[in-house]
């Protein structure tokens, strides 16, 4: 399935919003009946378009809100050094994102722990024991204003 067309696109655009819409529901929003829609999304599975379906957390509700981002720069960026690092950061579970940056920085992480003292430990014990990593910048969030679900 290299081709999406406008139903395809539709039913991306509703499943990003709401993963457990019905395939009743979905039909009606798109205007196709449940079969054809039903293959639809199967078709769009299977090609790599739906990557899986998840429950969005209120962190607030079980103390893990403490949110940081933070600028990684690698001693080395051959491909040998950021493969490894991509291996390994892929391995601390308190990392939400991890994309590499063009910019003076290499990568910039979303971490999510329960407070202040968790990061810390998290930042020295783990991030920092990555491999290649030569420093890290840390912003501390204040207030999550937008989070897409």
């Amino acid at each position: 399935m290299t081709n999406i067309d406008s139903f395809d696109h539709k039913i991306l655009e509703l499943l990003q919003s709401d993963g457990r819409m019905t395939i009743t529901d979905l039909s009606n929003h798109i205007g196709l009946s449940k079969t054809p829609c039903l293959k639809r999304v199967q078709k769009l599975e299977t090609a790599g378009y739906i990557k899986g379906y998840k429950a969005v957390i209120n962190h607030d509700l079980i103390d893990n809100n403490h949110i940081a981002f933070v600028q990684i720069k690698l001693n080395d960026t051959k491909t040998m050094a950021l493969n490894a690092f991509n291996k390994a950061i892929k391995e601390v579970s308190e990392v939400e994102q991890c994309h590499m940056i063009a910019s003076n920085f290499d990568y910039l992480l979303k971490v999510r722990t329960e407070n202040m003292d968790s990061y810390r430990k998290v930042l020295g014990e783990k991030i920092s024991a990555l491999p290649h990593v030569q420093n890290s910048s840390t912003f501390v969030v204040m207030e999550e204003v937008i989070t897409s679900v």
